[in-house]
């Protein structure tokens, strides 16, 4: 395993022996802020694969609303405003919020802090576009059930939705995580309430399996 990765790793063990499944990302974040240790999935750059579907369809988000699930230090939630849209994009780290405010001190972006488990009530379906990069994943598995319901109740009506996520098989058995790759079955999971797919693409294979799936509101 890489440092980065089994030192994120053995901060999620901690956190999930003492009950708290998302206290490890603060706890991470505090300490690559000091210098200590590396946020593995820390870019400078937007995630490719938001990019590449953004620029195909040409998404211009004037007028339109978008949220940008556990957000990070900003990355793709500046790459989603600067496409035109009025941008919320939240993590549960305080110190994430806080680096990515400081990173980008002239951002239009809308930084909070908030729990993908708990988010505020005024996001139940207030979204045209919410982008959900990497998040889900994040999580122990059984928190995936919830945590993709939640992040589906934030379209709006006649909005999109749009998971980037890791991938695995689910008959190659449970993965020692984090981080722990969505199933094709959970990705299907994204589209209820009234969401459907209009494209999932498998992206990769193995280790390196990757989904993009695009999921609309009717």
């Amino acid at each position: 395993m890489d440092p980065q990765d089994a030192q994120a790793a053995r901060l999620a063990s901690e956190s999930l022996a003492a009950d708290d499944p998302t206290g490890w990302f603060e706890r991470l974040y505090v300490a690559a802020e000091a210098g200590e240790a590396v946020v593995p999935w820390d870019r400078e750059e937007p995630n490719r694969l938001l990019v590449q579907w953004a620029e195909s369809g040409a998404l211009d988000g004037r007028g339109r609303r978008a949220l940008v699930v556990g957000a990070g230090l900003g990355a793709d939630a500046e790459y989603v405003a600067a496409r035109g849209f009025e941008t919320v994009a939240f993590d549960v780290a305080d110190t994430a919020v806080r680096i990515a405010r400081r990173r980008f001190p002239d951002s239009t972006v809308e930084y909070r802090t908030a729990d993908l488990l708990s988010p505020p009530d005024a996001w139940r379906r207030a979204f045209d576009l919410v982008v959900e990069s990497i998040t889900v994943q994040a999580l122990p598995p059984e928190l995936h059930r919830d945590a993709i319901a939640r992040v589906a109740d934030m379209v709006a009506p006649g909005g999109t939705l749009l998971v980037i996520s890791g991938g695995r098989d689910a008959r190659d058995g449970p993965v020692d995580g984090p981080p722990w790759p969505l199933t094709r079955a959970e990705i299907d999971a994204f589209a209820s309430g009234g969401l459907r797919a209009v494209r999932v693409e498998e992206i990769g294979a193995g280790a390196e399996l990757r989904w993009r799936a695009e999921l609309r509101r009717g």
